[in-house]
Order: structure tokens, then sequence, then C-alpha cells
């Protein structure tokens, strides 16, 4: 019986492999914030060559972890589902922060723990003080180790403008995510999204310079204290 039991945790040795290699999980983490990129760009982004980066991506596509969409004479990567997203922030969580090596590196690390996408969603400190916010102001609340949206909630994303479409607001749970930096958790799924995407297009955020790294503008610092009650 025992060894019954655990025939159901061997395929977990070749996903945690993959998982495992410094290469591969350069380019797991440079897809988390869900924008596709080439073969070219991930290996540029984890210093190797195209040859061996094609030869990762390989195993990752056949691992089921990321998938390939062909655009013209181009192959874009991102990652199968933001579940991939999900795992990764939460093996972060478990490790201890890298040392950096430049001004450079110290200075990236401080804009993605202030604030960040993951899964084109909000995290980092932003993320996780919005979370706050939205539960103070009993927009979402607990349940089930997930967040709902209130009555409450589902008439404020309709004032702010936010818009998921296809998705009945109410019926849908909240998915909440560890955030790595952060030690607390952010919300995540369809709706963080379409809270992030209404605040990018007001103007109040915008990409940083850092991949996956999110800057507040000189306006969205004033709405965003007044949306949220935010000391920023």
């Amino acid at each position: 019986m025992y060894h019954r039991n655990m025939n159901m945790y061997k395929n977990i040795a070749s996903i945690a492999a993959l998982f495992g290699d410094p290469t591969r999980t350069t380019i797991l983490a440079s897809l988390v914030d869900g924008r596709p990129l080439t073969a070219g760009e991930l290996a540029y982004i984890a210093e190797v060559s195209p040859q061996t980066a094609s030869a990762h991506l390989t195993k990752l596509v056949k691992g089921g972890l990321i998938v390939m969409e062909p655009q013209g004479r181009h192959r874009y990567y991102r990652l199968a589902s933001s579940k991939v997203a999900e795992v990764m922030e939460e093996m972060a969580s478990l490790t201890t922060p890298a040392p950096t090596r430049s001004l450079r590196e110290s200075d990236q690390a401080k804009a993605l723990r202030f604030a960040r996408t993951c899964y084109e969603h909000l995290a980092g400190e932003l993320g996780v003080a919005i979370t706050n916010a939205l539960l103070k102001k009993e927009y979402i609340q607990e349940s089930d180790e997930k967040y709902r949206l209130t009555a409450l909630g589902e008439k404020w994303l309709i004032e702010f403008g936010v818009k998921i479409d296809g998705l009945n607001r109410l019926a849908c749970s909240i998915p909440r995510h560890i955030d790595w930096t952060e030690r607390h958790y952010h919300i995540g799924g369809p709706i963080a999204v379409g809270i992030t995407r209404r605040l990018i297009e007001l103007g109040f955020i915008s990409r940083g310079p850092a991949r996956r790294s999110i800057l507040i503008t000189e306006a969205g610092r004033i709405q965003i204290q007044r949306e949220f009650d935010l000391e920023l």
C-alpha cells in the first residue's frame, strides 16, 4: 500500500528537474509577467547561446510548463498557464534573497520589490498594499484560502471602470498568491488583471525599465493614495 501511494509522486521529480536548472529558471522567471518572448530574447536574458536556449525551451515545452506560438517568421514562448507563475512565486518565497553584485542589480531588486507584474497582475509592496486596502474597504473578503468579491466590491469595480469580459464577478473566486518578496498575500486572477490594466489605462502606473517592474506616475501617486487610502 505504501509503494502504491508513493507512485502518485513519481512525476514530481521530473517537473522539479525542469524548474531546478538555472537557465530554465531564468527563462521561466522572464515569462512570469505573462508577456510572450522569442527564443532569441530569452537566450539574451539567460545569457546563453541560441542553441542552448532552444534545447532548454524544447524541454520546457515537452514538460508542459511553456507553450510555443508561431507568428509569421517568429516563434513566441509563454507560460502554459498562470499556475506555473504561481509555482514560481511560491518557490521564490521559500528562498533567501540572492546577494546583489552591483548597484544596478540593487536598484532593479528594489524596483521589483516595490511593484512588479506577476502574470499581468500587480505584485510587490504595491500589490500587497492594494490587496489590504480592498480587504479594509470590504470590497473583498477571505474565503477558504481565497478571496471573494463582495457586492460592495462589484459596485466599486464598475465605478472604477474595470472591464472583465465574460466573467460573473460575484461568482468568481479570487486567487490568493503569496508574494515572494513581501511574504504576504496579494490578489491574482482575472479581477486582479483587470484592476492592473485599468490603473495602466488611467495612467496611474506604467511599466518600468527593469523587466516586470512597475512605476507609479506622479499623478498616479496622488490618485492611488486617494482611491485606496494608502500612504505611498
